[in-house]
């Protein structure tokens, strides 16, 4: 794939990303709240691991880069 129309994909699904978080957030309300993700908090602190979340998203990715990228 040429670097321009790379740069023009990616542009396209970061404006796609922003408008389902700003206008539809529960499209993405269950990423961090699955089970399987770790949340670990102390009076002074907090961690957050998203494991299956993760899982999740890549897994995701990796249908559609193959479905759209395939030769």
């Amino acid at each position: 794939m040429e670097p321009g129309k790379a740069l023009i994909s990616i542009g396209a699904l970061l404006l796609a990303l922003g408008l389902v978080i700003n206008y539809a957030p529960w499209l993405v309300s269950w990423f961090g709240k699955l089970p399987g993700d770790i949340r670990i908090q102390n009076k002074n602190s907090f961690v957050f691991i998203p494991i299956t979340s993760m899982i999740v998203a890549s897994v995701l990715i990796t249908v559609l880069a193959n479905l759209f990228f395939r030769k």
